[in-house]
């Protein structure tokens, strides 16, 4: 869907995920959209190094989120609003469920 503003699939699937869920880690994105890792982690440094995202460790996972102070927050939010409102509805109920933290499994091991 924005994939002809941001250039890359691989860039609206981390900033449609981030926008849905507030934050995440590579391997989580790569996992949810069943794509390889590689093309994620790519597009997440490059983005951080633009301003966009920032991230943060915590334990060995690095969590993204949006960056508060970059200037066009609320109009890439906006826009990525709008897109996940084209979404298909399970698509969306996917990406809007939050149900994980790093390092832990269904079980809670």
């Amino acid at each position: 869907m924005l994939q002809p503003i941001v250039a890359s699939a691989s860039t609206e699937r981390v900033l449609v995920f981030l926008r849905a869920r507030g934050e995440g880690y590579a391997r989580e994105m790569a996992r949810f959209f069943g794509k390889s890792l590689r093309p994620i982690q790519r597009q997440l440094e490059r983005l951080e190094a633009a301003g966009v995202l920032w991230s943060r460790l915590v334990g060995r996972t690095r969590l993204y989120a949006f960056n508060p102070r970059y200037p066009f927050l609320r109009e890439l939010e906006a826009l990525l609003d709008r897109a996940l409102a084209f979404y298909p509805e399970a698509d969306r109920r996917a990406l809007l469920m939050n149900r994980r933290r790093p390092g832990i499994g269904a079980n809670g091991k």
